[in-house]
C-alpha cells in the first residue's frame, strides 16, 4: 500500500465489530492493565501523547498517569467515543500523526496496537522521534505475530503462518502482525534507539477461549497473573509485545 492509498482509508468503518464475530474481548482490558504496569516503570512527568485511541480504554488509564495528555486520532466517532470517558483536560487532535502539528516536547509517546494499522510505518514514526523530547521515550505495542495461541492457530492450519493478517484483522484495519525482529527493524528504520523491549502476558489461548473460562469460572486471575509471570521469562510468546524507544540510537 502507498502512502497516499493510506490517507484515503476510511478510518471510521475500521472499528465495527463484524456481525457475529467479536473482534474486541474482555481479555484485552485484561491485557491493558498488565500493559501498565510493565510500563509504568518507564514513566516520566511532563507532556504525554497517544496515537489512536479506539474507544477510549487505554486513554483513560493513560489520563490517569498523565494529566497534560493529547491524542491524535484518524478517526472522528473515535474521538467522540474516547472523549467521553476521560477527564475533559484531555486534548484531542482529529487527524493522521504525520499531517497534523507537534510541538518537540512530548517525554512520553504512546503508540498502543497502532502501528500494526499504519502502513508504511516510516512517516509516523519519523513524526513522532520528532515529536519527541530530548529525554523523552516512545512506548510501542503491538499484538505478536509469535504468540502461543497464534502459532498453535498456525499448526490448526486457522492461521496460514504466524505474521499472517487474517481476514477480520484486515478488514479491522491490520497491514501487518509484528514479530520482535520486524518490530525493531522498523524502529531502528526510523532512527529511533530501542531501550528495552519484551511481552505482555503469555497467551496460551485466544481471547475468546480466556473469555469464555475466565466467565464461566474455570481460570481466574491468579491464573492470568501466572500468565504475566510466564510472559517476563517467554517474551517471544507473550499476547503482545513492547519497545521503549528513545529519541535517537546509542
Amino acid at each position: 500500500m502507498t502512502h497516499a492509498m493510506q490517507h484515503a482509508r476510511d478510518h471510521e468503518a475500521e472499528f465495527d465489530d463484524d456481525v457475529g464475530r467479536r473482534y474486541a474481548y474482555d481479555f484485552d482490558a485484561i491485557v491493558r492493565g498488565y500493559m501498565m504496569r510493565t510500563l509504568r516503570p518507564w514513566f516520566r512527568p511532563g507532556p504525554a501523547l497517544e496515537v489512536g485511541c479506539y474507544d477510549g480504554a487505554s486513554t483513560a488509564l493513560l489520563a490517569e498517569a498523565f494529566p497534560d495528555l493529547t491524542v491524535v486520532e484518524a478517526s472522528a466517532t473515535l474521538i467522540q467515543r474516547a472523549r467521553a470517558r476521560v477527564p475533559s483536560g484531555v486534548r484531542f487532535v482529529h487527524g493522521l500523526v504525520e499531517q497534523v502539528p507537534l510541538e518537540p516536547h512530548y517525554r512520553a509517546i504512546f503508540l498502543v496496537h497502532t502501528l500494526e494499522h499504519i502502513d508504511p510505518p516510516g512517516p509516523a514514526l519519523a513524526a513522532l522521534r520528532a515529536a519527541l523530547a530530548p529525554d523523552g521515550l516512545l512506548f510501542v505495542v503491538v499484538p505478536n505475530a509469535d504468540a502461543a495461541s497464534r502459532q498453535i492457530a498456525v499448526k490448526m492450519g486457522l492461521i496460514a503462518h504466524n505474521a499472517a493478517v487474517t481476514e477480520p484483522e484486515r478488514r479491522h484495519g491490520h497491514r501487518c502482525t509484528y514479530r520482535f525482529d520486524t518490530l525493531e527493524r522498523d524502529l531502528r528504520e526510523a532512527g529511533l534507539g530501542i531501550a528495552a523491549r519484551g511481552g505482555i502476558v503469555f497467551k496460551p489461548l485466544a481471547n475468546f477461549q480466556f473469555d469464555r473460562l475466565l466467565a464461566d469460572g474455570v481460570l481466574g486471575m491468579d491464573y492470568v497473573e501466572g500468565c504475566y509471570a510466564l510472559g517476563q521469562q517467554y517474551p517471544e510468546l507473550c499476547a503482545s509485545i513492547y519497545a521503549v524507544c528513545t529519541r535517537d540510537p546509542g
